[in-house]
């Protein structure tokens, strides 16, 4: 089968291509770097050809409100076109478990219009919900400092790690599409003082968290749950401590 993986040299990207590789498709792994670019057009139509799937797993360059809703605008736009322009069987996309609860974010009122020309397109088509990454807890962290303290959201948190989501992805692409959503996440459901206070500790880092119902998240105000899912997700089999001490270390 043929797959086309729009952000296949990404974090998740890379990931799913080589689970799919190794299973024996023919994948595309499409990126500005090999000469496909959804915002462009750029290479997408051949690259597109004879594919039966196609999964979105791109990401802006840039959070910025307008320049956020663009990329999702023209990248997923093109996309859709030359999949059905090629009788593409399957669309696959990544999302966020709460978009619909984050549209105070520019990012999250861009996924949600991503979201949109998807379900609009009448294309088959899955949409995979994942709540946040491990792998992002680094950046939460460095979003909330202030002088030697973290202060992040009175919220609950439940991560998955990127190799869970890169499963997920790869069994979706050779299932039925939905037409719907799947949520998936992490096993474990924490408060976010406490994970990243744990992230922090295991990390070496001495800075003390504190939690408070009046510190945004990338933008957004979060109720307690905004962040998991209570949607019967598909839970990943990767918790925090398997997690930590599988990632690659800096040099």
């Amino acid at each position: 089968m043929k797959i086309v993986i729009n952000g296949g040299t990404g974090l998740i990207g890379s990931k799913t291509v080589a689970r799919l590789r190794s299973a024996g498709h023919d994948v595309v792994a499409a990126s500005p770097q090999s000469g496909i670019n959804s915002v462009t057009g750029e290479g997408l139509a051949e690259a597109i050809k004879g594919a039966q799937v196609v999964i979105d797993l791109s990401n802006s360059p840039s959070f910025e409100d307008v320049a956020v809703l663009e990329f999702f605008r023209s990248s997923t736009g093109n996309l859709l076109a030359a999949s059905k322009e090629n009788a593409v069987k399957h669309y696959v996309a990544l999302s966020v478990v709460g978009t619909e609860r984050l549209q105070a974010s520019g990012y999250f009122r861009a996924k949600m219009a991503q979201e949109e020309l998807i379900r609009s397109s009448g294309l088959p088509y899955t949409i995979v919900h994942a709540t946040q990454f491990f792998e992002f807890l680094g950046a939460i962290a460095s979003s909330a400092k202030a002088d030697e303290r973290v202060t992040v959201p009175a919220a609950l948190i439940q991560p998955i790690a990127s190799d869970n989501v890169a499963d997920v992805m790869a069994e979706v692409a050779l299932a039925s599409p939905r037409n719907g959503i799947l949520e998936i996440a992490g096993p474990e459901r924490f408060r976010m003082r406490d994970l990243i206070a744990r992230y922090l500790a295991a990390m070496g880092d001495t800075r003390v968290v504190d939690a408070s119902a009046g510190v945004p998240y990338f933008g957004a105000m979060l109720e307690e749950s905004t962040l998991v899912s209570d949607n019967n997700p598909h839970l990943g089999k990767i918790d925090f401590h398997q997690w930590f001490e599988s990632r690659p270390k800096a040099a």
